[in-house]
C-alpha cells in the first residue's frame, strides 16, 4: 500500500482503507484469495471476469511452463508461430459460421478497437453506434463508445462519429443506421455494467437492421465469453451471427494478458487485401506464445471440467436462491442474472422516513446502499463483491465456474443476513457511517 501510495493511485488507496478492503494478498487458489493470516475470501469479483478457470489453475500454469522450458522462436514478427494458429483453429470451431479468422490482440479494449478499425476499413463507413451505458473499454477509441460520463468525462474530444443509442431500442438504431454512413454497431449480449440483459427479440433485430443498412453487426463479448453466461458465447443464447467477435479476460486463463477478435472472412478479405497490406493492423505482443499457450489451456480446462454447462447449472441454482429476496426485503428491486453472471438491484424502502433518508443520503452519496452489503459481506463473511458500477444500486457476482455449490448457497445465505440488517436502514447507515469514517479518517492520515 506504501508502493501504492508512492507510485501508483494514492486515491485507490484512500478507497481500500476507507472501506477496510486493504488486506494483503499473499496468495490465490480456484475460487477465493488467501490473506496474509492464511485467511480464505470468496473471491466474487474474479478480476472484473478474469479468472473464469479459478485462480493459479494447475493446467494453464503448466502449459506456460512448457513453453518456456521449450524456449520457443516466440514473435519472430517477419514469420509465423504454431501456437496462435491452433488458438485461432480451437477459437473459430467453437464460433458461430459468420466468422473465419482471427485478429491477435493482448486486451478486451485493444480487441475493440481493432474492431472499430477493421469494420470502418471494411465498410469504408465513419460512424459507429453503440449503446447507452455500454462499456467497451478505456483506450481512446473504446472509451469513444463507453456510454458512461464518468469514464469520459474530461478526455475529449474522443474519436469522431460515435454515437450511442439506447440498449433495447431498436427504432433509435434504425434511424441511425438509415443514413448508409455507419460501419458497425457494437454491443454487448449482456451489458456487464449492471447486468443489463437484452429484451427478447432485440439482438437478433439489431442484427438483421444492420445487414440490412450495410453496416457490421458486432459482438463485445470480452467479459460474457468464454463459458461465463452459460454458453460459450453469450450469443448463443440468440443464435446471432456477428460479423466480429471480441474476446479475453477469462481467454487469459488468469495468467496472461491475451485478447482476439473474430472476423468473417469477407470483412477480413477486405482489410488485408494484399501483402502491401498485411501489417496494416497489428500488436507487437499481440498472439505471443505464452498467451496462446494460457488460453489453449483455458479451453481444454473448460472442456474437460464441463464449466460451460457448470456454470449454467450454478448459476441457475444462484438465481433460485436469491430470487425470493424481491418479495423477502422491500429494498431489493430486482435479481437477475444469466449462467454466473448474476447482479442484485436495489431501490427506497417503503416507510415515509426511511425513503426520505434514503433521498437524502443518495443525492450526496448515490450508490451508498450497496457499500452497507458490500461492506459487511467483506467483513463479517469473506466475500468479496462489489457495485456494478458507477453511481449505483447494483451488486454483481462473477464467480469462477469452479466455484463449489456449497460456496454457491454460503453466499446466498450472507447474502440475505446481511441485507436483512441494512434494511433497518437507518441504523445499518449509523453503523456503516461510524465504520468508514474512522477508517476514512485514517485514510486521509
Amino acid at each position: 500500500m506504501a508502493l501504492n501510495d508512492r507510485f501508483l493511485n494514492p486515491q485507490m488507496g484512500r478507497i481500500l482503507r476507507t472501506l477496510g478492503f486493504d488486506k494483503v494478498w499473499t496468495g490465490g487458489e480456484g475460487a477465493h484469495l488467501i490473506d496474509a493470516d492464511g485467511e480464505r475470501y470468496l473471491d466474487l469479483f474474479g478480476g472484473y471476469g478474469v479468472f473464469a478457470i479459478g485462480r493459479n489453475h494447475p493446467e494453464a500454469i503448466a502449459a506456460v511452463e512448457e513453453v518456456m522450458a521449450a524456449r520457443t522462436g516466440n514473435l519472430p514478427q517477419l514469420g509465423v508461430t504454431l501456437l496462435s494458429g491452433v488458438l485461432a483453429e480451437q477459437l473459430l470451431s467453437r464460433a458461430p459460421d459468420s466468422v473465419g479468422a482471427m485478429v491477435p490482440a493482448n486486451s478486451g479494449t485493444e480487441a475493440v478497437e481493432a474492431a472499430i478499425k477493421i469494420a470502418r476499413a471494411a465498410t469504408g463507413r465513419p460512424r459507429v453506434l453503440y449503446a447507452e451505458h455500454a462499456f467497451h473499454g478505456l483506450t481512446l477509441g473504446s472509451l469513444s463508445i463507453n456510454g458512461n460520463s464518468e469514464f469520459r468525462d474530461g478526455f475529449g474530444p474522443l474519436l469522431p462519429g460515435c454515437e450511442a443509442v439506447g440498449f433495447g431500442d431498436l427504432d433509435a438504431l434504425e434511424h441511425e443506421l438509415e443514413g448508409g454512413d455507419v460501419a458497425a454497431f457494437i454491443v454487448e449480449p449482456v451489458q456487464g455494467k449492471g447486468v443489463n440483459l437484452p429484451a427478447d427479440g432485440y439482438l437478433l433485430s439489431a442484427q438483421r437492421l444492420c445487414r440490412d443498412a450495410g453496416a457490421l453487426f458486432v459482438c463485445d463479448e470480452v467479459q460474457t465469453g468464454i463459458g461465463r453466461t452459460g454458453r460459450f458465447l453469450a450469443l448463443e443464447h440468440w443464435d446471432l451471427q456477428p460479423d466480429i467477435i471480441c474476446v479475453a479476460k477469462a481467454l487469459s486463463g488468469g495468467l496472461v494478458p491475451i485478447g482476439a477478435v473474430l472476423v468473417s472472412r469477407a470483412a477480413f478479405d477486405t482489410v488485408f487485401d494484399g501483402m502491401e497490406r498485411a501489417v496494416r493492423h497489428g500488436s507487437t505482443f499481440g498472439g505471443n506464445d505464452l498467451a496462446a499457450a494460457a488460453a489453449l489451456a483455458t479451453l481444454r480446462v473448460l472442456d474437460r471440467e464441463g464449466l460451460v454447462e457448470r456454470s449454467q447449472r450454478l448459476g441457475a441454482l444462484l438465481l433460485e436462491l436469491t430470487e425470493p429476496l424481491v418479495e423477502r426485503f422491500d429494498v431489493v428491486k430486482e435479481v437477475r442474472g444469466i449462467g454466473l453472471m448474476w447482479a442484485i438491484e436495489f431501490g427506497p424502502p417503503e416507510g415515509a422516513s426511511a425513503r426520505r433518508l434514503w433521498r437524502t443520503v443518495e443525492a450526496r452519496q448515490p450508490g451508498l446502499f450497496s457499500q452497507l452489503v458490500t461492506v459487511p459481506l467483506f467483513h463479517e463473511h469473506r466475500i468479496l463483491c462489489q457495485v456494478a458500477g458507477h453511481h449505483m444500486n447494483v451488486i454483481k457476482a462473477l464467480p469462477a465456474l469452479t466455484i463449489e455449490e456449497d460456496e454457491i448457497r454460503r453466499f446466498a445465505d450472507a447474502l440475505t443476513q446481511t441485507i436483512a440488517a441494512a434494511d433497518r436502514y437507518p441504523v445499518a447507515l449509523a453503523r456503516f457511517g461510524l465504520r468508514t469514517g474512522l477508517r476514512a479518517a485514517l485514510a486521509r492520515r
